[in-house]
């Protein structure tokens, strides 16, 4: 029975993991985003690889440095997750929610962390569940990535 599972890869490597993987007869599926004029893994160092049988060649395949485990069997994903993902890609890329209310350019507060109190520029959806902020830091703007949860919209005041 076939099932998804995760491979770590080396560090940028993930097409030429996928690149060789498929040459293999493996299913692949690098799902991408765009973080300003780059396109990006979704998940930096990880792709997604169809596993039907002979799992532990992805191990030894270039790019790969393992596949992720249960116990000593390839950790395995339900079909949904992956579908979920690709469900959200248009022409090739994943396409982040932003969060309710907020369009890059919006000012926010930071609420919680090192940068608590101060005010930023949201700067669209990074990977991971994460915010890219503008903060004024050292005489210039300086681009953090901040977790949903630790910034809030600064509301106008009429």
């Amino acid at each position: 029975m076939a099932y998804w599972s995760v491979c770590q890869c080396e560090t940028h490597r993930e097409p030429v993991a996928a690149g060789f993987l498929e040459q293999a007869g493996f299913e692949t599926y690098l799902p991408r985003i765009k973080e300003k004029s780059r396109i990006v893994p979704l998940f930096t160092g990880y792709l997604f690889v169809r596993i039907i049988d002979r799992w532990w060649t992805v191990n030894s395949t270039v790019g790969v440095i393992a596949l992720l485990r249960s116990g000593d069997q390839p950790a395995q994903l339900r079909d949904q997750i992956v579908c979920e993902i690709k469900a959200k890609e248009k022409n090739g890329i994943v396409k982040l929610p932003q969060p309710p209310g907020l369009k890059v350019g919006d000012r926010v507060r930071i609420v919680r962390g090192s940068f608590a109190d101060r005010l930023g520029i949201f700067d669209g959806m990074s990977s991971k569940d994460r915010s890219h902020i503008l903060l004024e830091l050292l005489g210039r703007q300086v681009r953090v990535e901040i977790r949903k949860s630790d910034f809030a919209p600064v509301l106008a005041v009429a």
